[in-house]
């Protein structure tokens, strides 16, 4: 009877938190499109206030934290993790540095921009800040006090990041798109309409170095700030589905980042890391320049990612083949953010699905086809299968139980006497304690701290104390042995699979800073926007490409615990 009402609160908050989020995207939408009589003040009003309202949640909270810090309260052990604080507050960070370019681009066209565009990035400034305290203090936070009203909150929040977001998300594709239409020219599509979609102030700039300066910074910091919204979301989100749960206190394993044992695909990840940074640098430079500059910087691109794929595919089938001849159950508790992991990790990969499948039916479908276009085809393939594994490979890491030492792994110090009576201690061994050796020699084993097993029968002969010394001495040394044996080969899968796991962490890194950072071959491609129509295809591209460069992120953050967990 207690859960019905507590169900029924999180229903109605989760609708509540829906109708939020679709009255602000459709208000994003209208000022998008430049609808009759909605202007971005609305859309930052909005915003604003929801970010308001959110700051009065957490002041409450925090404040009822305090009178109540005597109190033992429940902790998700699973949930905000430390190095995923750490990188939400270096996110953090950068959108601070964001939303100062913007109070100096507002001052600097002050004479004819709206007050909301100066109001917004102050609010947005201190609900950064706030929003921050509040996750590293409580992401761990198992409510179960208030929790009809903490459930209005936390969605409540965890909506509000989403809207800002998505406003992220379409001010920097906006800005991305104006680029791509002046790119396209000198690929020599000449058939598609050029129209640039402007949202520039209609006045001159006080200070043009500073302007210049702030409007292009901008644009370069807004991926930072994409990433720092959609990891506060989902934060938020495990905080309002633990809100009343059930916690099974266990004790937790600690899981440090370790960088022994990783040296060679550390090596090997900083490789592709820094080689896809040079092209990155040369294909902004040299796209749009000439005809024959893009396509050669497009057929870069695509030679050095399918490399980088064609290699993560290959480590990520090695780990599966590894874990197939390992025999260890999956851990199927209930755990939200895990959960939520995994369903991020297959929503997220459908977006760049559909932008490869888009690409591999403009090969197949067009008339004509530009040399490079064709090594679009391979990259388009390998993009959808690297993703099958790594999800496949990330998802079983994360369910798969650490290995627990037995109970019946014990340290024993071996004691031998000799004729003489003298004691002589062997080195320390670790060895399975299962009875053999009690059947073996007929007698139970003696087990000891500090004292001398005696013989309990002292009439036999020497003849069989010596047999009897030389069979347990046997049976230590093959005991040994098979242990060691066994630890060696664990120790080097483990190895190789943190190594793996280290490789792909840094993969994936280097294919976010591409479209993160406004090299997109999708964009420049051509081939798509003359199959499927311009508009339709930056569309496509549009909503597909956010939840592609979050896969990433998200991707590099889950390989980062599998390898703290490996």
């Amino acid at each position: 009877g207690g859960s019905y009402p507590q169900k029924n609160a999180e229903i109605l908050s989760s609708q509540y938190g829906i109708n939020l989020f679709l009255a602000g995207l459709l208000l994003t939408f209208a000022w998008a499109v430049h609808a009759v009589g909605i202007s971005k003040s609305h859309l930052l009003s909005y915003l604003i206030t929801l970010m308001l309202i959110q700051l009065l949640w957490m002041l409450w909270y925090l404040c009822r934290s305090c009178t109540q810090r005597r109190l033992i309260r429940d902790k998700d052990t699973h949930a905000g993790a430390r190095w995923l604080r750490c990188g939400i507050t270096l996110f953090a960070v950068i959108t601070l540095i964001l939303d100062s370019f913007k109070m100096g681009y507002y001052i600097d066209f002050s004479n004819c921009l709206s007050p909301t565009e100066g109001i917004f990035p102050v609010t947005h400034a201190v609900h950064t800040i706030l929003q921050v305290y509040f996750l590293w203090c409580h992401a761990k936070d198992i409510i179960q006090s208030f929790k009809t009203l903490e459930r209005f909150g936390v969605i409540h929040s965890v909506f509000t990041n989403l809207l800002l977001w998505t406003n992220g998300v379409l001010t920097e594709s906006k800005h991305q798109l104006n680029e791509h239409k002046e790119r396209l020219i000198t690929l020599g599509f000449g058939n598609i309409t050029i129209v640039l979609d402007d949202h520039a102030p209609q006045c001159n700039c006080t200070t043009t170095t500073l302007c210049s300066i702030f409007s292009q910074g901008i644009y370069y910091l807004y991926p930072f700030n994409i990433e720092y919204h959609i990891l506060a979301s989902t934060m938020l989100y495990v905080l309002w589905k633990n809100i009343g749960r059930k916690v099974e206190h266990h004790q937790q394993h600690k899981t440090p980042f370790k960088f022994h044992g990783i040296t060679v695909g550390m090596i090997f990840g900083l490789i592709v890391l820094t080689s896809t940074i040079a092209i990155v640098v040369v294909y902004l430079i040299q796209i749009g320049r000439s005809k024959i500059k893009s396509e050669l910087a497009l057929t870069m691109f695509y030679l050095h990612a399918i490399f980088v794929l064609a290699l993560m595919c290959t480590a990520g089938i090695v780990a599966l083949l590894i874990y197939r001849l390992e025999d260890r159950s999956l851990d199927n508790s209930k755990n939200p953010a895990r959960k939520l992991d995994a369903e991020l990790l297959v929503g997220t990969a459908a977006g760049s699905w559909l932008l490869s499948w888009g690409s591999i039916l403009a090969i197949i479908c067009a008339q004509a086809h530009p040399k490079y276009t064709w090594y679009n085809l391979p990259y388009s393939v390998l993009v959808i299968i690297e993703k099958y594994i790594q999800n496949l490979f990330i998802i079983e890491s994360v369910h798969r139980e650490q290995e627990k030492v037995n109970d019946n792994i014990k340290t024993l110090r071996i004691v031998t006497i000799s004729r003489g009576s003298t004691l002589s201690l062997a080195p320390s061994y670790k060895e399975i304690y299962n009875g053999r050796a009690a059947r073996d020699s007929g007698e139970v084993p003696c087990l000891f701290k500090g004292s001398v097993c005696r013989r309990e029968n002292d009439g036999h002969g020497s003849a069989k104390e010596e047999m009897n010394q030389e069979n347990n001495s046997v049976i230590h040394s093959a005991s040994d042995f098979s242990f060691y044996s066994r630890t060696s080969v664990t120790s080097s899968k483990r190895r190789v699979l943190k190594n793996i796991a280290v490789f792909l962490f840094l993969c994936n890194l280097s294919l976010w800073i591409p479209p993160a950072f406004g090299c997109r071959p999708e964009y420049d491609n051509g081939l798509e926007e003359i199959v499927f129509g311009f508009e339709p295809w930056i569309i496509v591209v549009n909503l597909a490409m956010p939840f592609s460069i979050f896969y990433r992120m998200h991707s590099a953050a889950s390989l980062f615990e599998v390898n703290c967990k490996t």
